[in-house]
């Protein structure tokens, strides 16, 4: 199934607003919680995405963003 590459064209300003909400989320969350345990940075990261209004982000993806900010060397 062919996509017409415009559409992607068409796509990338909602990605690239979707990215920089993401990292506003990010940013937030290590400036308050760097080096925090997983679980309470896990859950600081989910709020922040959800006030940014990026929820919508692949679970693995938070789980190792959080795993990195809090400095864990691994998940739950």
């Amino acid at each position: 199934m062919a996509v017409d590459p415009s559409e992607y064209e068409k796509a990338i300003p909602f990605v690239a607003a979707h990215l920089a909400k993401m990292e506003r989320a990010v940013d937030r969350t290590r400036a308050s919680h760097a080096g925090q345990p997983f679980v309470a940075v896990h859950q600081a990261l989910v709020d922040a995405l959800q006030d940014a209004g990026a929820e919508h982000v692949v679970p693995q993806v938070v789980e190792e963003l959080a795993r990195q900010i809090s400095g864990a060397t691994s998940g739950p």
